[in-house]
């Protein structure tokens, strides 16, 4: 998980920055929302979520693992047989990160109308031969 570098100092001067870190990384919040569905097993996880590494997938789980977020819970069987579901705790920030989510799908349509505004508004400002160089470079 892509996640700052804190030694334990760092972590214990600040703990729930880093949890913050971990629930809404790119990978956990797509982790947390599909587990909220239902449980899965490793490599369905990893179709359901899409684009992510094996290496990615793995370092995400056993992160949020360590937080009590995610439960492993591995099937003494031939193949060998793992499931990944929610704790309690992980149910709760899963529902958190996907209110967020669904805020985000909802709002869409405004934040591309001020990225628009906003993009607008710089190449206004910009001197007329920045304008002339960024033109020749598209």
């Amino acid at each position: 998980m892509a996640v700052s570098n804190w030694k334990a100092d760092g972590e214990a001067m600040c703990p729930y920055r880093l949890v913050l870190e971990h629930v809404t990384s790119r990978w956990g919040v797509l982790v947390l929302i599909a587990l909220k569905e239902r449980p899965y097993r490793f490599s369905e996880l990893r179709r359901a979520i899409g684009r992510v590494s094996e290496k990615m997938l793995t370092q995400t789980l056993q992160t949020l693992e360590r937080d009590g977020l995610v439960h492993r819970d591995a099937h003494p069987v031939i193949p060998p047989r793992v499931d990944y579901s929610l704790t309690d705790l992980g149910r709760e920030a899963a529902e958190q990160v996907a209110a967020l989510a669904g805020w985000t799908e909802h709002r869409m349509d405004a934040v591309l109308e001020a990225r628009e505004t906003y993009d607008r508004s710089r190449t206004q400002d910009r001197p007329p031969r920045a304008q002339a160089a960024e033109k020749a470079r598209t």
